[in-house]
């Protein structure tokens, strides 16, 4: 559905027109390019944060054979202290980038404690690191997913609605124009034979 564009029948806002039209048939190929690749990056992303959501599912299911012992472990230990990310940017778009998860462990006695507490910690930060680099890519993908939706929302207004709107308008101005010019030569004629004829008469 074309746009509904406010234009006047003359000149000015013809050429007003043709460069608003000119702007969006050059931009929309460079708008097409950048929704494409956020695409490619949402795809990319989801993969990547499903891929660590299973691994972290196969890196627990691999250590219920000692499920029993947790319930002997001090989960108090170890905590997340930090997450430090930085930003980068893909196709104009700043997104989130994992860098290090700091850990606080508390020290611990190797010799009132059982032997496997060292492994349990070390474990633990496994599944700890997995399960923020999850939580990053999923974000990665909502922040890629809103900027693509946009991106899109773009491309249409531009290919579906103003693009055929300003073509549309151009074409009424330039019709009306031609009109009246036609209108004022074939005015022109007609006092030019009345002049003739006056003039014959006289």
């Amino acid at each position: 559905m074309p746009a509904l564009i406010k234009y006047q029948y003359n000149k000015t806002s013809l050429n007003n027109l043709n460069t608003q039209l000119k702007i969006r048939t050059k931009a929309l190929p460079t708008i097409k390019s950048k929704e494409s690749a956020l695409r490619a990056e949402v795809k990319k992303a989801k993969t990547e944060a499903e891929w660590l959501f299973a691994e972290m599912e196969r890196q627990i299911a691999a250590h219920a054979n000692i499920s029993a012992l947790w319930n002997e472990f001090d989960a108090s230990l170890i905590s997340v202290k930090d997450v430090k990310l930085h930003i980068e940017k893909i196709a104009g778009v700043r997104i989130p980038v994992l860098d290090q998860v700091i850990f606080e462990e508390k020290p611990y006695s190797m010799f009132a404690q059982p032997l496997w507490y060292a492994e349990g910690i070390r474990i633990l930060k496994d599944l700890a690191i997995i399960g923020v680099k999850s939580e990053v890519y999923y974000e990665k993908m909502r922040v890629l997913e809103y900027a693509r939706k946009k991106t899109t929302q773009k491309v249409n207004l531009y290919e579906k609605v103003q693009i055929p709107g300003y073509n549309e308008a151009i074409r009424k101005i330039k019709r009306f124009m031609e009109d009246e010019e036609n209108l004022s030569k074939a005015a022109q004629k007609i006092v030019k034979t009345r002049q003739q004829m006056e003039e014959e008469a006289a």
